[in-house]
């Protein structure tokens, strides 16, 4: 009889969490990060919404998606044709584009945005959301710098907030960071790790934290390779090299900052260097401001510590 109930338990547990799991979401801001995120979560059977500013915007996003579909096909589809165009077309049939942010939440068990890193722009967009959708409506943020509580007291439901931080291109990185909030309730951080988990991504938890966890760690490491050359401690390349050939890395700090982008390292080090001024690890780097303010930016500039010019 205690066997029989403990099994009854376990299926009335696996039931209500089926039942309460995520199956609606509402992605924010049609970029690379949002478009990436809308097309996993499209893949795993979740049906979505694209949100962005324009009509256009949403069709090259979707576009993106397709393109981005057509090479999985090639790959996974190479002797089945017809299963390839079905599965492109189940999945791009699974997402839906709205210009209106507030009619697109109307309906939705999950909001992820992807906007721009502007913490105003994204309250304001939060204090909207918060009046348009419904009570169990959980909202998220995929900013990978702003303190998530920061963002969540635009709204009336931080116990229903967190950060659901994606890396880039979301397709192809594994890793998901999902961040919780003194106000977060178990109940949402469960959801959102299930979620994480339905997306066939791996999850890891962490606080609200500057950074969350790859960012805390990569960004210091990235700028005290900056000040080693400031200081005439080493050359960028040879920096480069001691990292790849003495720790195993598969890039060095320099190039890892020419991929990320020299302005997107000073933007978030900036951030910080508000937000915890005492803190010595987030201090500004001379260097890196000249670098930005020359418009090296790195790989998408055509240089940065490297040159990516073709000559």
């Amino acid at each position: 009889m205690a066997q029989i109930f403990r099994t009854a338990v376990r299926s009335f547990a696996t039931t209500s969490s089926r039942q309460n799991a995520i199956k609606t979401v509402t992605v924010i801001g049609g970029g690379l990060m949002g478009s990436g995120i809308a097309q996993v979560a499209a893949t795993t059977g979740h049906q979505v919404v694209m949100v962005d500013q324009t009509d256009d915007i949403l069709g090259k996003s979707k576009a993106s998606i397709q393109k981005s579909l057509q090479r999985v096909v090639k790959k996974k589809f190479a002797e089945d044709p017809k299963g390839g165009e079905q599965f492109v077309s189940d999945i791009l049939g699974r997402i839906t584009t709205q210009t209106d942010s507030n009619a697109a939440v109307a309906n939705t068990d999950l909001v992820i945005e992807a906007i721009v890193e502007n913490i105003d722009i994204k309250k304001k967009l939060f204090s909207s959301l918060d009046k348009a959708a419904p009570q169990h409506t959980i909202f998220t943020s995929n900013t990978s710098s702003l303190p998530i509580g920061d963002i969540a007291v635009s709204t009336q439901r931080q116990d229903r907030f967190g950060g659901l931080h994606f890396f880039n291109p979301v397709p192809m990185m594994k890793l998901l960071e999902v961040v919780r909030i003194p106000a977060t309730s178990d109940e949402t951080f469960n959801k959102l790790s299930d979620f994480g988990k339905a997306m066939k991504k791996t999850t890891v938890d962490c606080k609200d934290t500057p950074g969350f966890i790859v960012n805390r760690l990569l960004v210091p490491y990235m700028i005290e390779a900056v000040r080693m050359v400031e200081r005439g401690d080493a050359s960028f390349k040879d920096v480069d090299t001691a990292m790849k050939l003495g720790a195993g890395y598969p890039m060095g700090p320099f190039e890892l900052s020419d991929y990320v982008g020299l302005d997107t390292m000073k933007f978030i080090l900036d951030g910080w260097a508000v937000n915890y001024p005492d803190n010595p690890l987030f201090q500004p780097s001379a260097l890196l401001d000249k670098y930005v303010a020359e418009g090296k930016l790195g790989a998408k500039s055509g240089e940065g510590f490297y040159n990516y010019k073709k000559k």
